[in-house]
């Protein structure tokens, strides 16, 4: 601690005027490091599950089908709605109902054994007419709640139990395209690596021809070539960095589009850190055991049947009643003027409480064609469910046939390569003691290019087939 201090303290003010600096550094160091990255395949794949936009969506309907769920599941929770209204009645309705009145009035008259001006006992008449009269207020108003709680719907309890199943499918669904994007990344990523290897190849066949090249302009100088020697080789070392500048290009648009499948900005700088494969494939990868199950594919429209599964419970359910349990509670008020908030005027309660059973009796078939629909849907699910057991039995079939030829062709034009090479070396030295003829390491500076280019071809190839064959599989 004293050993720290005292060396602290000589380096104060250093340390202050070196802050901002520091400070500057620190700041540009982070913004760079926002915008710089060194990933291996995995790193890549990593990145890609966390900025693709593609795969984003896929788990935005993931959190779509979470809200659809609490849709489904509010149904089944107590409904509570408050309303208010208020009425105006320019001219209030008028009404013709019997005379009740003259009839009551009657009614007592005799039974009061009344009699008229002559004396005889009062007779009704027998018919008293009608008395037309207005019947309510010009202004009326209502407030209150209404209180619902559903006791039984079969479709609303099949749609809750559904609702693991369309989350498990929805996240089966982003499965399905995450996998997609893990193989383009492998399939991209390594057509980078071989690129790049690629052009490291190219490097060093520029050297090859740049020594060349001093070394026949010194022969001509000598007087022991032609002039048209040293162009062929001018001409061939152009065509090798006319080569390289097109395979850079190429490995750029690749880039492009890696950076692009992963979702990262343009503008940030990639760097791959891994390097090709030196194994490719081994017997093992083919003795992997296989289940359809494997596949989220499969995984994915089993699901989906059982969601068919679900819709057939839930439309043949359709056909039982539903009961639902409801109640309102009511302020009401009637008035000639409007002063519904003036003070010490009456407002009247109102309740009910009902009990409703509503019993389906016959809706023209549609019912019946909804249940045969969703059968008919269920029987399409089963029918794409063996149509892609098919396709994978063919696609794992196809997949490793792929994987044995284009390993077997990678290492025929690995040994062809390297023979390639050694010829060029006997014919470059053969010419360099005058033995051979510039026309002979052309060729076989030619035949080398030829070579190394489909050795690189046939290297990405076997990598692609290894991808695929993992991803038919379901091993990727």
């Amino acid at each position: 601690m004293n050993h720290f201090a005292m060396a602290y303290r000589p380096a104060k003010k250093v340390f202050k005027r070196a802050l901002p600096v520091v400070l500057i550094f620190v700041v540009a160091t982070v913004s760079g490091q926002d915008s710089t990255y060194n990933m291996s395949v995995q790193q890549a794949v990593d990145y890609a599950s966390k900025n693709s936009l593609q795969l984003k969506n896929a788990l935005l309907a993931i959190d779509i089908q979470k809200q659809q769920n609490r849709e489904i599941t509010a149904a089944a929770y107590p409904q509570l709605n408050g309303s208010a209204n208020a009425s105006y009645f320019p001219n209030v309705a008028v009404q013709s109902f019997p005379n009740f009145i003259a009839a009551a009035a009657y009614g007592v008259l005799i039974q009061e054994g009344v009699k008229n001006g002559t004396g005889d006992p009062i007779v009704a008449p027998e018919d008293f007419g009608f008395v037309q009269a207005q019947f309510g207020t010009k202004y009326t108003a209502a407030a209150g709640l209404d209180l619902s709680q559903l006791l039984f719907d079969g479709q609303v309890f099949v749609g809750l139990q559904a609702r693991k199943t369309s989350i498990d499918f929805a996240t089966k669904t982003a499965d399905v395209t995450k996998e997609q994007i893990k193989a383009n990344v492998y399939k991209v990523y390594y057509q980078i690596l071989a690129g790049r290897q690629q052009i490291g190849t190219i490097d060093a066949n520029i050297a090859r021809f740049e020594k060349l090249l001093d070394d026949t302009k010194e022969i001509y100088k000598n007087g022991f070539a032609e002039k048209l020697d040293v162009s062929k080789a001018e001409v061939s070392l152009t065509n090798l960095r006319t080569e390289k500048i097109r395979i850079q290009n190429r490995l750029e648009t690749a880039t492009l589009g890696l950076k692009l499948l992963i979702g990262m900005p343009v503008k940030s700088q990639l760097t791959l850190t891994d390097t090709l494969p030196e194994s490719i494939f081994t017997e093992e990868v083919l003795d992997n055991k296989f289940t359809y199950s494997d596949r989220v594919e499969h995984q994915q429209l089993e699901l989906n049947k059982k969601l068919n599964e679900f819709n057939i419970r839930r439309y043949k359910l359709s056909y039982f009643p539903t009961v639902s349990l409801t109640s309102s509670y009511y302020q009401l008020a009637q008035r000639n003027e409007f002063n519904f908030f003036k003070s010490g005027q009456p407002w009247f309660p109102s309740s009910s409480i009902a009990l409703k059973i509503s019993v389906p009796i016959f809706d023209g078939f549609a019912k019946a064609a909804r249940v045969q629909s969703a059968k008919l849907q269920l029987e399409q699910t089963n029918n794409n469910l063996k149509n892609l057991e098919l396709n994978i039995d063919k696609e794992i079939s196809e997949t490793r046939t792929n994987l044995r030829s284009a390993v077997a062709t990678m290492d025929y034009q690995k040994k062809n390569m390297q023979l390639a090479e050694e010829v060029y070396n006997q014919t470059k030295l053969k010419f360099e003691q005058g033995l051979g003829s510039n026309l002979e390491i052309t060729t076989s500076q030619a035949e080398l290019t030829t070579a190394q280019n489909n050795y690189y071809a046939a290297l990405y190839d076997a990598i692609v087939a290894k991808v695929d064959f993992l991803r038919a599989t379901g091993k990727l």
